[in-house]
């Protein structure tokens, strides 16, 4: 039992990253329709532009910021510089899927020929466990789940309770409407994918230091895990996207308690299967989980 309570400890740290990358990937989505594959790569950019504020003034807050900044410019320039123009000459779907997996690419190999390929790690104090109720957490983990839970309340706040919100709720549920009533739709549509690249390059930071390492393939291999919680919440529902994260985390450190952790990706995988064949519109069917709602 204590096994299992620690891995369920555990797999709530896991969650509150895979919350905060799926949440983002998924309002992104809901907004843009936009399927973006190179999502995993902006959680590595922000990684490694955390490292690099890191090594620059060995500050924390300037660390992060660089994570949040890198991430944010990375999704401006892949709609700005590619998606938007591909749209305008009237590409298809899949035309638009090819485009930010190759933009994932240049991402990976960007980073690869500017670090290497070896494994790089944040210089962080040794950890140690402190005992939370029947959980045993670091403070880095307290820390993540913190941070992780005021990130999306603000994110909750915005969606719900400013202009900017409704007008992004009001594009995710009718864009021509919207665009009829006066919303600026493009500067809507340019915000969210700025907000979506500053949760990724956030997340991507908080996962790197979880993980104790980082490499240039770090987010593109967690993307499997963070499209697994979005399909499961519902694509394109931020909230219940929430519920599939913690469905996902909980289910991966809960099964590495019992088999070897190498596999435990491949739960999120199998979830991610049982999803699509069950309930391809997602577990969470309640109208309250729509973000037009």
């Amino acid at each position: 039992m204590t096994v299992l309570l620690h891995s369920v400890g555990f797999g709530l740290v896991t969650a509150a990253i895979v919350a905060l990358a799926s949440v983002a990937f998924s309002l992104q989505f809901s907004v843009t329709t936009t399927p973006n594959f190179a999502h995993g790569d902006f959680l590595t950019v922000g990684a490694y532009a955390a490292l690099v504020g890191q090594h620059l003034t060995n500050s924390l807050p300037v660390a992060v910021l660089s994570a949040v900044v890198a991430g944010s410019a990375c999704a401006l320039i892949l709609n700005l510089g590619f998606i938007q123009p591909f749209l305008r000459a009237g590409a298809k779907r899949l035309s638009i899927f090819l485009v930010t997996v190759s933009f994932g690419l240049i991402l990976q190999n960007g980073i690869l020929l500017l670090a290497g390929g070896e494994p790089l790690s944040y210089n962080l104090t040794t950890p140690s466990f402190q005992n939370v109720g029947p959980f045993q957490w670091t403070y880095l983990d307290e820390g993540i789940l913190a941070t992780a839970l005021v990130v999306l309340v603000l994110l909750h706040v915005t969606l719900r309770y400013t202009r900017f919100g409704k007008a992004m709720r009001a594009v995710s549920d009718n864009p021509s409407l919207a665009r009829a009533s006066g919303i600026n739709t493009p500067r809507i549509v340019t915000v969210t994918w700025a907000l979506d690249g500053a949760i990724a390059g956030y997340a991507g930071c908080v996962l790197a230091a979880s993980l104790g390492s980082m490499t240039p393939t770090m987010g593109y291999g967690f993307l499997v895990v963070i499209f697994a919680a979005a399909v499961i919440g519902g694509l394109g529902k931020p909230y219940g996207t929430l519920i599939g994260a913690l469905m996902i985390g909980v289910a991966m450190e809960v099964s590495a308690a019992y088999i070897d952790s190498e596999f435990k990706t491949s739960i999120a995988f199998a979830l991610l299967i049982i999803a699509l064949l069950v309930r391809p519109r997602g577990v969470i069917s309640a109208e309250i989980f729509n973000l037009a709602e």
